[in-house]
C-alpha cells in the first residue's frame, strides 16, 4: 500500500478547504506518497442532532483508521477566538485509543489555519493546534525561512505553519505566496515522512 499523508482540516466557508488542497499538491510532490483528504462533522448545539456518516460533499470524514495508517498527519482549521474550531478540537478529543496505542508516535505533523482578518490569531491558532499533536509524541515540523515566500508574503503565512487571510471579499482565494507556502508544507512533512521510512 502506498504510504500516505492525512490532511485533517475542518472549513466553513472553503478556505481551509482551499488551503488543504494546496498542501495535498505539495505532498505529491515529494514523490512516492499520497495525499488523503478528511475533514469532520460539525457540532451541533442540539444533543440529539447527528450528522451523517458520509458528508453530502467534499472529504468524507477521517476514521480512526485514517489516522492510525497514515505515515504523517497535517492538521488545518480556521481560526475561532485564536483557537481551532470546535468540530476538530472534538474529533481530537476522541483520539485516545491512537494516543493508548502509541499509533502516531514519531510521524511528522504540521498545521495550518485561516482567519477572516490579518491579526485574528494566526499564530496562536497553529500553535495551540500543536499542542495534542506532541501529547500524541508526533514530530512538530513547520514552515523554514529558506522558503522566500516566507519572508515576502504581505497575507498569510508563518514559520510555525501555513496560513491564509481571507478578507470578506475573498474568502477562498489564496494569494501567490500562501500557495507557495501551502504546497511548501505539503511536500516538507511529506518528505521527512519518506526520510523516516514511510515507503518501507
Amino acid at each position: 500500500m502506498t504510504p500516505y499523508i492525512l490532511i485533517l482540516y475542518y472549513s466553513r466557508n472553503g478556505a481551509t478547504l482551499a488551503m488543504a488542497q494546496q498542501i495535498a499538491r505539495g505532498v505529491e510532490q515529494a514523490g512516492n506518497i499520497e495525499a488523503r483528504l478528511r475533514t469532520v462533522p460539525a457540532v451541533s448545539p442540539v444533543t440529539e442532532a447527528t450528522a451523517p456518516s458520509v458528508p453530502s460533499e467534499g472529504a468524507i470524514y477521517c476514521s480512526e483508521s485514517d489516522l492510525k495508517n497514515c505515515a504523517g498527519l497535517i492538521l488545518g482549521s480556521p481560526t475561532r477566538f485564536g483557537n481551532m474550531a470546535a468540530p476538530l478540537k472534538y474529533f481530537l478529543d476522541g483520539t485516545s485509543n491512537a494516543w493508548v496505542n502509541g499509533d502516531l508516535i514519531d510521524k511528522p505533523a504540521a498545521v495550518f489555519t485561516s482567519t477572516s482578518t490579518l491579526h485574528g490569531g494566526q499564530e496562536s491558532t497553529l500553535l495551540s493546534m500543536m499542542l495534542p499533536l506532541i501529547h500524541h509524541g508526533m514530530l512538530i515540523t513547520g514552515i523554514p525561512y529558506s522558503e522566500g515566500a516566507l519572508s515576502s508574503t504581505r497575507s498569510g503565512g508563518s514559520p510555525y505553519g501555513a496560513s491564509h487571510f481571507a478578507a470578506d471579499e475573498n474568502v477562498q482565494t489564496l494569494t501567490a505566496d500562501e500557495i507557495t507556502l501551502c504546497q511548501a508544507l505539503g511536500k516538507r512533512v511529506a518528505t521527512i515522512a519518506l526520510q523516516l521510512g514511510a515507503a518501507q
